[in-house]
């Protein structure tokens, strides 16, 4: 066994055993948010703790994603899905004031739930680096472009500059699933297969 094989075993390891706790934790949170009866400001701590553990979940996963993936060991879930439908449900888990998506899709089968969450972290990433408000997408069958990414944002983007774990492992995932991910100009540009 390599090294990187070891070394993402122990990331997969420790992915499952940090589950149970915050499992817990936002558990526990959700039940007193839900329960109401908190005073000011519990009530609104008690938010931020189930919001930050939904959150960590979501790296949890992301992290899991990129071990298995780096170890062999991802095993895609395929769906039938239509392209289009994967960027309008990835925008609105950022808001479509923040993502317009426009164009017509064509049908694929992939593992939907994860390419959902991948193409959300890399027009959440176009986003956050860029220093943007708003971008657009097009989605021509198997093609989705994303406009605008800045230059600074470009190596970031693609995973090459990582500071953004969930575009670093949407790139590894996509092109894992025979995809690819490039930036030309000021596009990003993703074609699943």
């Amino acid at each position: 066994m390599s090294e990187n094989s070891e070394f993402a075993r122990l990331v997969s390891l420790a992915c499952h055993d940090l589950r149970t706790p915050l499992a817990t934790v936002h558990g526990f949170a959700t039940t007193l948010a839900r329960g109401g009866g908190l005073e000011p400001p519990a009530d609104r701590y008690v938010e931020m703790i189930d919001a930050a553990s939904a959150q960590l979940a979501e790296l949890i996963e992301e992290l899991s994603l990129a071990a298995r993936i780096e170890s062999g060991r991802y095993d895609p879930a395929p769906r039938e899905a239509d392209t289009l439908e994967l960027a309008q449900a990835a925008a609105a888990r950022l808001g479509e004031e923040r993502v317009r998506v426009t164009g017509s899709g064509a049908g694929l089968e992939t593992d939907t739930d994860a390419v959902e969450r991948g193409l959300a972290a890399l027009f959440q990433s176009a986003l956050r680096h860029g220093g943007l408000d708003e971008v657009g997408v097009e989605v021509d069958g198997m093609e989705i472009r994303l406009s605008r990414v800045t230059a600074a944002s470009a190596p970031v983007v693609l995973g090459d500059d990582l500071r953004d774990l969930g575009a670093a492992v949407a790139v590894r995932l996509i092109r894992r699933l025979g995809g690819s991910v490039a930036v030309d100009g000021e596009a990003l540009t993703v074609r699943l297969v």
